[in-house]
């Protein structure tokens, strides 16, 4: 695990970069992803060869992280696969892990309260891909304007098929895509304990019509199954496929993802599959067609 400096906390400078620190959120089994999640946890497969936890990341330190070292501003949890995270993370984020067992959404960051030590946070779901970062129409960031009172989350227009997680105040349902800011009189009473935000804190928030909903500009994906993780990669490669630096292709590859130590034999086509392995192991990963 990394070190544990202490925070600068919110008395070090009026700016929001300096009183804000940024959580991923990366603990999930990732079973949905799985076998792929069998190799690695899911916030170490790549999106466009960047790994999802580092994406994360960016989108954090662009709202909240000042100059100096990282580790005191951003962090991430960790429990499927630790080890690795903890190893990939070295330097350049707190690394909490969660054992025995994942402390959920709300729990991780009660494990976290004297890492954060008084901070409000901008938390992030690692599997969320968010090509445009937190960007909001205009091109205005997530944290500009905040209240510093309200949880405010981040949200696209409800799918067609009518599923929207909340309402936002013109009646229209939104869908949260995995980002939000929360002030720390909210969260400085969470417990280490299992536990979800929503039903520890934003429900609660909804009821009393408390919650600040606002809309991305860009498109949002949840990268928790393989078909949404290829959509994913082909939307970075602009409709072509993903190969991480380290992979070897010698064959044709439609709408693919091929991950560092993966090879592609001379005369191999992969259309919409990931491509796993490295070190004796291949794994082939692909979506059926509709149909």
């Amino acid at each position: 695990m990394s070190v544990d400096p202490r925070p600068t906390g919110r008395g070090a400078t009026g700016t929001a970069a300096h009183r804000i620190a940024g959580v991923a959120l990366a603990a999930g089994a990732g079973a949905r992803l799985a076998p792929l999640t069998t190799l690695r946890p899911k916030p170490l497969c790549p999106v466009g060869g960047v790994a999802l936890v580092d994406l994360a990341l960016r989108r954090l330190a662009a709202e909240t992280t000042p100059p100096g070292d990282p580790t005191r501003h951003l962090a991430v949890n960790a429990h499927h696969h630790a080890d690795q995270l903890v190893d990939h993370l070295a330097g350049r984020a707190h690394v909490s892990v969660e054992a025995p067992v994942a402390l959920g959404t709300a729990g991780a960051l009660g494990a976290l309260r004297g890492w954060l030590d008084g901070r409000d946070v901008l938390v992030t779901n690692t599997d969320a891909y968010l090509p445009e970062g937190l960007t909001r129409p205009g091109g205005e960031g997530f944290t500009a304007g905040w209240d510093g009172v309200r949880c405010r989350l981040a949200c696209v227009p409800a799918d067609g098929d009518g599923r929207a997680d909340f309402l936002l105040p013109d009646g229209r349902g939104a869908r949260y895509v995995g980002a939000a800011l929360l002030p720390w009189r909210l969260v400085r009473d969470l417990g280490a304990t299992p536990s979800g935000l929503y039903e520890v804190m934003w429900r609660a928030e909804a009821d009393r019509g408390a919650l600040d909903l606002h809309l991305l500009a860009g498109p949002a994906i949840d990268c928790g199954t393989v078909a949404d993780y290829l959509r994913a990669n082909v939307h970075a490669c602009g409709g072509g496929s993903a190969v991480s630096p380290g992979a070897v292709v010698e064959g044709r590859l439609t709408r693919s993802v091929v991950w560092d130590g993966a090879y592609v034999a001379p005369g191999e086509h992969l259309v919409d599959v990931v491509r796993a392995g490295g070190d004796g192991v291949v794994l082939t990963v692909g979506v059926r067609p509709a149909g």
